[in-house]
């Protein structure tokens, strides 16, 4: 790849890109909005695939089981968005051991087989909003991934942060440095001090969703389900992280997040970043137009 070309894979794609999301989409509420946002956003991309992610917490008894979940939740959403002709796979059974060795999985296999159809030129965008354990290991099968793939990845904290003990880096934080050590055209959008921006009240989901169509209802109830765990009478919001690395495709003319260019961090094992100056560049959201992307959320989904 040309450093002209690699350049131009670290900004928004032109036309209508094809895309995989990479979710796990059982962890919490925000999963099932940005994978609802992106298949009502066909008009703007072509989703050729989704892929179900690991996640262990309280939601989930291990790794696989969160999987698993959030492969059953997949196929809700997609029969509600009737769209059920969208292929989605299952992801991996657990977190990689070392940075040499994948995770065998369904979604890994067709990551790694899908890229081959691709190009730098005309590459495969792939939007990661979990633990990025099925992107690595798909790229630990097939290492032109890196030429013919762009990863767009929510995850770690911003760069200014003490930490990065966010939950998809921790999980798994071999899979983050094969992604990001491997030099493919990657964009960050950090959780906390950057995406921690984006979020969406109670009132707002009711005002903007409620009665709009079958979709609006099911994302509205699970919503209400977090909500209603709080104390009667107490203000609820939510940080609906996910959404953000999603919209990133659609970001012309900066509208919903504005970003620089700079050489990527590396994820340590202590949970922290190395910097070094030589490292391949990145692209990295510096903020989010909180306004502007909500408004195109509660449009979209309504529609």
């Amino acid at each position: 790849m040309t450093e002209e070309q690699f350049n131009r894979n670290l900004w928004i794609p032109e036309g209508c890109p094809d895309v995989v999301l990479d979710t796990d989409t059982f962890n919490e509420i925000d999963d099932q909005f940005a994978l609802s946002y992106l298949v009502k956003c066909s008009d703007r991309c072509r989703i050729v695939g989704v892929t179900a992610a690991p996640f262990h917490n309280q939601k989930s008894d291990s790794p696989e089981d969160g999987m698993e979940k959030s492969f059953r939740e997949i196929g809700i959403l997609l029969k509600l968005l009737g769209r059920e002709d969208i292929p989605f796979f299952r992801g991996s059974r657990g977190y990689l051991t070392d940075e040499s060795t994948p995770q065998e999985s369904d979604a890994a296999d067709f990551l790694a087989e899908l890229a081959d159809h691709y190009s730098p030129e005309k590459p495969l965008y792939v939007v990661a909003i979990g633990a990025i354990t099925n992107v690595a290991s798909a790229m630990l099968k097939n290492p032109a991934m890196k030429e013919n793939c762009v990863v767009i990845w929510l995850g770690g904290h911003a760069h200014h942060m003490a930490d990065t003990m966010e939950f998809n880096m921790r999980q798994d934080v071999a899979a983050a440095r094969v992604v990001m050590g491997s030099g493919v055209p990657f964009v960050q959008l950090a959780c906390a001090g950057i995406v921690d921006h984006f979020v969406i009240s109670r009132w707002e989901l009711e005002h903007f969703l409620q009665g709009k169509n079958a979709l609006c209802d099911y994302l509205l109830k699970i919503a209400l389900e977090v909500a209603n765990r709080h104390p009667a009478g107490w203000p609820w919001s939510h940080v609906f992280w996910d959404v953000t690395a999603v919209a990133f495709l659609f970001n012309e003319d900066g509208r919903f997040m504005w970003s620089d260019r700079r050489p990527r961090p590396m994820p340590e094992y202590d949970n922290t970043y190395s910097f070094d100056p030589q490292n391949a560049p990145m692209r990295y959201v510096q903020h989010i137009y909180r306004d502007r992307l909500a408004d195109d959320l509660y449009k979209k989904l309504a529609e």
